[in-house]
């Protein structure tokens, strides 16, 4: 992609609505790259001086937040056994671990899930079917999207501003250093979850 091009996309005025969308619709499918939009605008935020870094995390942990929420609310009001989907052997794993998780402490497991898609709708499906109190849920959510939003924003920002180069070659790193984050923490968090007894992957 050409750099004024890049420059363009990156920068424009749908720049911060189409991130907003990629981290809503994570929140659902997990094979969509919302971790790469909000990574790849903290690079361009630094090496092209807009969007605003604040602005790129403000977004980014409103749609983290309202998609974890969302997750919620359909477990509150559907459950976690009513569609095909919820009753697969792998899903039902998934919300097995997650009662465990949330029965040993609310904050921690949301902010560990927050940086593991799957184990993170399992958790916002059991929170929601389990009728956690949703005032608290809800500010432990805004906190665990704000600090995950800051930390995948600042990746691409770190990135941005140890290459030279703009942001033709700032946000491609960028991009495959979050992926490749995103490898270790699955990597680890699912050789964590083997050492422990009772507890089956979730991914």
């Amino acid at each position: 992609m050409p750099a004024d091009l890049l420059t363009t996309v990156l920068t424009g005025p749908w720049a911060l609505v189409g991130m907003g969308l990629l981290v809503l619709g994570d929140a659902f499918l997990v094979v969509i790259p919302g971790e790469v939009a909000v990574t790849a605008l903290g690079a361009a935020s630094v090496s092209t001086g807009s969007p605003p870094l604040w602005a790129v995390i403000a977004c980014a942990t409103a749609a983290a937040a309202l998609g974890d929420v969302a997750c919620y609310l359909i477990g509150r009001h559907v459950g976690t056994e009513r569609w095909r989907w919820m009753r697969s052997p792998r899903v039902r794993r998934a919300l097995g671990w997650a009662h465990r998780r949330l029965d040993g402490g609310m904050a921690t497991v949301l902010f560990t899930a927050r940086f593991v898609p799957f184990a993170r709708l399992a958790i916002n499906l059991v929170a929601g079917a389990s009728r956690v109190h949703a005032p608290r849920y809800l500010a432990l959510v805004v906190v665990a999207a704000a600090g995950w939003a800051a930390y995948q924003a600042s990746v691409g920002a770190a990135v941005a501003a140890i290459l030279p180069g703009g942001p033709l070659v700032a946000v491609p790193v960028s991009v495959v250093v979050a992926i490749g984050l995103g490898l270790v923490i699955d990597l680890v968090t699912r050789r964590a979850r083997r050492g422990l007894p009772g507890d089956a992957p979730v991914a």
